[in-house]
């Protein structure tokens, strides 16, 4: 994640600047929410839920544009940690192990979310219905169901300011140059779409292990199954298994996927795949039924190539194959992008000269200027508008990252109704679309 900071000074200027030179009408018009002591001047009190080794880089950003007053992580070592770090707490944030005790605080402004995959949706609902203000880390669903879940909150909070953490739109001179030429159709009709996003590790068996003293460990399960412990089921390893996650489908997924999606502009409601073929993918461990047949080992793919039809014609393939990236081909051309370059013809002949200018990048900010990630979300909070990684557009591509994992578990073709948002003719693969949630874990549903 981008380390941004700026002065409060600097930001005043900066979004007096936008406010004055913004010409694109985001999705819906929405008011800024005044900070809780009612005084703008000041620096937003922020609440920082889940401080591990990603929700720590986020933290010491979010410290540059406001106070840090509480952190929250069900291991109470992260939490120290947090309190104390120079860069977060400074010594001074109370630090909780349930994150309700945060949401509860009338003097927050607020929160990161910065939790597993599985806890996302349901903190960053009850963070709306208490008035905060919520950056979420990416993936910010497990489940279909928890796309249109975190839709609905969204809109019926529209005054909160949301931005999801897929930095990667905010990447001017690489992702969001290559969407340009994309959108502007220099590459003419995009045929293919290839998303390489890596391979999930393989591993195991891990042993039952005693649960450490600083980990609440039922806590920590939320809505999932209660299982024994296992030091490999747990923070960053969660990732590997669909208990908590979507492995690489959601992990790299929910980045890459996001890029090409916006490019091809399949980012709206009711857009996205009509049909995902998962008869290529293999798994580390048996399956039945589209369930891993053991729980000592990762269980997410480590080896696939789904294959995703659009009604334009367009195929997307997400795939662990191949170099890390999003490769681009159409009728005149084919570019290639990725976090270290940008290359192809398109980009060596300078296709787009004159064509990807500050008005192209201030279209995609939805009316702000190019600015890092948490700068745009900052803005937002003062001005009001979406956030350049908006909840409505991240869900339309989540949907894809899922239904990738669901086709890929069954090894089969799937069909999918992107206006009804149900799966066509496949009951069982249907059954994938939600999850039951441990009694005293449901996410609300508003």
């Amino acid at each position: 994640m981008q380390n941004q900071s700026t002065s409060r000074r600097t930001f005043l200027r900066q979004s007096a600047t936008v406010a004055a030179t913004a010409a694109v009408v985001p999705y819906f018009l929405s008011s800024p929410k005044a900070f809780a002591n009612q005084d703008k001047n000041d620096r937003p009190q922020i609440g920082c839920i889940g401080v591990g080794s990603m929700g720590t880089g986020d933290a010491r950003a979010h410290a540059g544009f406001g106070d840090i007053v509480a952190v929250c992580d069900v291991d109470s070592k992260h939490a120290d940690r947090a309190k104390n770090d120079e860069k977060i707490g400074k010594g001074k944030a109370d630090a909780y192990e349930d994150y309700r005790k945060v949401l509860d605080r009338k003097d927050i402004d607020v929160v990161s979310v910065v939790t597993t995959d599985h806890w996302h949706v349901k903190i960053a609902i009850e963070a709306l219905q208490a008035g905060k203000h919520v950056f979420c880390q990416k993936p910010l669903t497990l489940t279909i169901e928890e796309n249109q879940l975190i839709r609905n909150a969204c809109k019926k909070y529209p005054n909160q300011a949301f931005l999801v953490g897929t930095q990667q739109r905010s990447t001017r001179n690489l992702f969001l140059r290559a969407v340009n030429m994309v959108q502007k159709g220099l590459l003419g009709d995009i045929k293919t779409v290839t998303c390489g996003i890596g391979a999930s590790p393989t591993g195991g068996p891990f042993p039952v292990e005693e649960v450490p003293e600083n980990l609440n460990w039922d806590m920590w399960l939320g809505q999932a199954p209660k299982v024994d412990f296992r030091k490999k089921r747990s923070h960053y390893e969660f990732r590997w298994w669909y208990e908590y996650s979507g492995g690489k489908f959601t992990d790299w997924g929910a980045h890459h996927v996001d890029i090409a999606t916006w490019a091809i502009g399949e980012d709206k409601e009711g857009q996205g795949p009509i049909e995902v073929d998962g008869t290529d993918a293999k798994h580390p461990v048996p399956f039945e039924k589209g369930y891993p047949t053991v729980d000592d080992r990762y269980n997410t793919s480590h080896d696939f190539a789904a294959k995703c039809k659009f009604a334009s014609g367009v195929e997307m393939i997400v795939t662990s194959r191949g170099d890390n990236g999003v490769l681009f081909e159409g009728t005149k051309g084919r570019l290639f992008v990725n976090r270290g370059k940008i290359t192809g013809k398109p980009i060596e002949e300078n296709w787009d000269k004159d064509q990807f200018t500050d008005d192209d990048v201030i279209k995609m900010y939805k009316g702000k200027p190019a600015e890092g990630h948490k700068n745009n979300f900052y803005r937002c909070i003062r001005e009001g508008g979406l956030t350049v990684s908006d909840v409505f557009s991240h869900v339309q591509m989540m949907n894809t990252c899922h239904l990738a994992a669901i086709a890929s578990r069954l090894g089969r073709s799937i069909k999918w109704n992107p206006k009804s948002e149900q799966i066509v003719g496949d009951d069982e693969a249907a059954t994938f679309l939600s999850r039951k949630q441990r009694e005293g874990f449901e996410i609300p549903k508003v």
